[in-house]
Order: C-alpha cells, then sequence, then structure tokens
C-alpha cells in the first residue's frame, strides 16, 4: 500500500498506524513493514504478506474504507482521500 499523508496530519496519522499495525495479524498478515520515503515528503508504504489473494482482495477493500472503525481512521490524514491510497499485490517469483 502507498499513500501520501497530509504534512499538517503526519502525527496524528502515525499515532493511528500503530493500531492498524496491531490489528492487521487478525487478518493473517505477517511480515509487516512500514516505512516513510526519503525523498518524497509524507509518502508512505506498507508492505506485508497474506496468505493467499483473497485475503489482499478482502485487506485492500477495508483498508479503503472511511467507516471502517480501525482502518477507516486514517483515511482522512491521507491527501487525496481513500481513492489515493494505492494497492499492489506482488507473487514471489522462485
Amino acid at each position: 500500500m502507498e499513500y501520501k499523508v497530509k504534512e499538517e496530519e503526519v502525527e496524528a496519522y502515525e499515532r493511528d498506524m500503530k493500531e492498524i499495525l496491531a490489528i492487521l495479524p487478525e487478518y493473517e498478515a505477517k511480515n509487516i513493514q512500514w516505512y516513510v520515503a526519503d525523498d518524497q515528503p509524507y509518502l508512505y508504504v506498507e508492505m506485508y504478506e497474506v496468505p493467499t489473494t483473497s485475503h489482499y482482495q478482502v485487506l485492500r477493500k477495508i483498508r479503503r474504507q472511511e467507516e471502517h472503525k480501525i482502518f477507516g481512521k486514517i483515511v482522512p490524514y491521507i491527501n487525496g482521500g481513500a481513492e489515493k491510497i494505492h494497492c499492489w499485490a506482488f507473487q514471489r517469483k522462485e
């Protein structure tokens, strides 16, 4: 997941992200990583592994829902709102 946070909302966003990071394992996410870009101010990236494509589809949907009681907390902090939460799924190549 990738999105840009409003400059004035960074502190609130980072506070609420701690709750999101703590709940992601309940959706079978593992290897959870969270980054902020060095060269693009306020650009954040989340990466994690899920067991199936179905898990990805569900998380992708609910992570972009403003009404979700946990995940929706960060939507107001994102530049452009939920539409600007970009999600991609990758499959590991052997």
